[in-house]
């Protein structure tokens, strides 16, 4: 995957008022040849994405909240494969849709198209939704175990699982690459940042969530081709109850892969 020039063998020398933590290179092949990421040795507290906002991205580097305790431990036994991602530029996001849901749906049933969005431009600032997000994952009553802040490389926020060469949803693609070209997309119409990574799920912020029945069972259509698992195993699985309790004016959107 193409990456801007690595900062992290550098870290030291960058000025970051960061808290105790270290590199973390490991490779289900072995260590890779640079750092994949930085993580924090203790539990992540509100109020600190905001701060990390403020200085890594001028260094090239985005925050991302890793979950280290719901039974996989952290990235070092995530078994994560940098060198087998592609680059997400190098696909089309509504093409990448269409042969998931080509693959997961019914055969009779033909893929709707990409939702669309009418109320991008005046969505609520995304950096902030996702530090709002992200403070009520770190409370102490949100789903993640054992938070933990991270940085990584990365140009934007959707690339951050490739970046890393997380294999989180393997048994559904094991190129990452591919999703993250869906979460570009998402970016541009919905607002979305990543905020949180776990061994098989994903926590994404949403500035643009839509707003009407309409939009949202449009969109729950691409929710299903990117993480059918989110629907099939839901308490009713179906698109229009997925679309109304999970999607419609909701600022967060979870995926988990079986």
């Amino acid at each position: 995957m193409a990456t801007l020039p690595n900062p992290l063998p550098r870290l030291a020398s960058l000025g970051l008022q960061l808290p105790p933590g270290g590199p973390v290179d490991t490779t289900v092949d072995g260590p890779w040849h640079e750092p994949l990421l930085w993580l924090a040795d203790e539990r992540s507290a509100p109020g600190g994405w905001a701060a990390l906002r403020r200085t890594a991205p001028a260094v090239g580097l985005l925050p991302v909240v890793l979950d280290v305790g719901a039974g996989h431990g952290g990235p070092e036994r995530w078994e994560l494969m940098p060198g087998e991602m592609s680059y997400p530029g190098n696909h089309d996001p509504e093409e990448v849709l269409e042969e998931f849901w080509d693959e997961c749906a019914q055969e009779d049933a033909d893929w709707p198209g990409l939702a669309g969005t009418d109320h991008a431009d005046d969505a609520t600032d995304p950096e902030s939704v996702a530090s709002d997000v992200v403070d009520s994952l770190l409370d102490g009553h949100g789903p993640l175990k054992d938070p933990r802040f991270a940085l990584v490389p990365a140009r934007r926020s959707a690339d951050i699982p490739t970046a890393i060469g997380w294999t989180g949803p393997a048994n559904h693609d094991n190129d990452t690459g591919r999703l993250s070209a869906v979460l570009r997309s998402w970016e541009e119409r919905f607002g979305i940042r990543v905020v949180a990574l776990g061994f098989d799920t994903l926590l994404v912020s949403v500035a643009a969530p839509p707003r009407t029945p309409a939009e949202a069972e449009a969109l729950a259509a691409e929710h299903f081709a990117f993480c059918p698992d989110n629907i099939w195993q839901g308490s009713d699985p179906t698109l229009p109850a997925y679309a109304e309790h999970q999607l419609l004016n909701q600022p967060a959107w979870h995926f988990w892969w079986d």
